[in-house]
């Protein structure tokens, strides 16, 4: 086992060799890399991931880069070329997974699509993630984020009423990063007990209409497009961000019978509501939301927003602060849980947020952002490949 390798974590030993860009492939793979894999991430001679190059607020660097790529090892090949092809084909010959997002037939048109990989490489799991997937008359579009959130139907169900709204963050991306890395997890536990490699096809429509199945669900048994409701929800009232007066709010969410009664008794001081007949169900205060939740805003803007939390909180109804960027990196439960670390870039120390997993007994590795090539010479030096990078 080579020195990079870090002992103790659940996927140490496996080597995942990543050609991607932008987030999909990059966050599975860097979830690779926090489980333990040595995640080496080819890139080109032309200045490598798109993603590095979106802006430079991180000491330099991009934030979506830095954020999706620590913990890996960056190697430089030109793949265009006779040389760079020979050892590519090399790290796969090493590999365990092949995770991989380029557009539309590059891949093949390279020379490593999924037949040549299973006839080459028995073993190897080979993850392709793409817009709309491996056949169907969408398969050779180029797709993006915001493309695949309004494909899928999620701008009809995001935004006010009158106008749609993406996500603020690159949800169809990660989306299919993380079903991705669900995948080739599966897929590595199958191979423990076959022996057989697999093509893992990964559709990032596919992905996150899995995510809108609720939804669709209205569309397909009532026949109904759920409007859009802003910061509140479409499906369940009271539900989302409510106006507190003074330009304040407060956001809370009722889920239960027991719940509705204790705010409307203990917050809204409207007992009375808990038996009117409007409002008996989620399903009727859904239907008649425009007559509850103006008398709801009513009574929170007489309290004010600390007073109707404090109210909230004291009668189990569960409520957050609106939080903003700011309120995010401070957050007192991220300190308290001593949620944030220290990587290593080119551009010298940067925060990050240790990863998500929390399995009890792991001890995370040091990680370092990697800059464009850095690993070339002792990645290919590994395995014995003689071939130069591109310069």
């Amino acid at each position: 086992m080579t020195a990079h390798r870090a002992a103790g974590l659940p996927l140490t030993g496996i080597r995942v060799i990543a050609l991607e860009h932008a987030v999909a492939a990059p966050l599975c793979s860097r979830h690779l890399a926090d489980l333990g894999a040595d995640v080496v991430k080819v890139e080109s001679p032309d200045g490598g991931d798109l993603a590095r190059h979106y802006d430079s607020v991180v000491e330099g660097q991009s934030a979506y880069f830095v954020w999706a790529n620590r913990g890996k090892r960056s190697v430089v090949l030109d793949l265009k070329s006779d040389e760079g092809r020979a050892a590519f084909g090399g790290l796969l010959q090493e590999a365990d997974v092949f995770v991989h997002n380029l557009g539309p037939g590059a891949v093949d048109r390279l020379g490593f699509g999924p037949d040549t990989l299973r006839e080459r490489f028995p073993r190897l799991i080979n993850c392709a993630i793409s817009g709309y997937g491996a056949n169907g008359p969408y398969r050779n579009r180029k797709a993006f984020d915001l493309l695949i959130q309004s494909e899928a139907g999620l701008l009809s169900v995001t935004g006010e009423p009158e106008h749609p709204a993406k996500v603020g963050i690159s949800v169809a991306d990660m989306c299919a990063g993380v079903y991705a890395m669900s995948a080739i997890l599966a897929a590595v536990l199958r191979r423990e007990r076959s022996g057989a490699g697999a093509f893992i096809d990964i559709s990032m429509l596919e992905c996150l209409s899995e995510w809108m199945m609720a939804p669709a669900y209205h569309q397909l048994y009532a026949g109904t497009q759920l409007p859009r409701a802003g910061a509140r929800h479409n499906m369940m009232v009271p539900y989302g961000v409510y106006r507190a007066g003074e330009g304040q709010h407060v956001v809370f969410a009722v889920q239960t019978a027991a719940q509705w009664a204790r705010l409307c008794g203990h917050v809204l001081d409207r007992p009375d509501l808990v038996g009117d007949a409007r409002f008996a169900t989620n399903e009727l205060r859904v239907r008649n939301r425009a007559e509850l939740e103006p008398l709801i805003e009513e009574r929170l803007a007489a309290l004010g927003a600390a007073r109707a939390t404090e109210l909230l909180l004291a009668a189990g109804i569960p409520t957050a602060a609106v939080n903003d960027l700011d309120g995010l990196v401070h957050h007192p439960q991220h300190e308290a849980r001593a949620r944030w670390a220290e990587a290593g870039s080119p551009g010298g120390p940067v925060r990050v947020l240790r990863s998500p997993f929390n399995i009890d007994g792991l001890v995370e590795r040091p990680v370092a952002v990697p800059g464009l090539g850095e690993h070339t010479d002792t990645v290919l030096a590994e395995l014995g490949q003689t071939i130069p990078a591109a310069d």
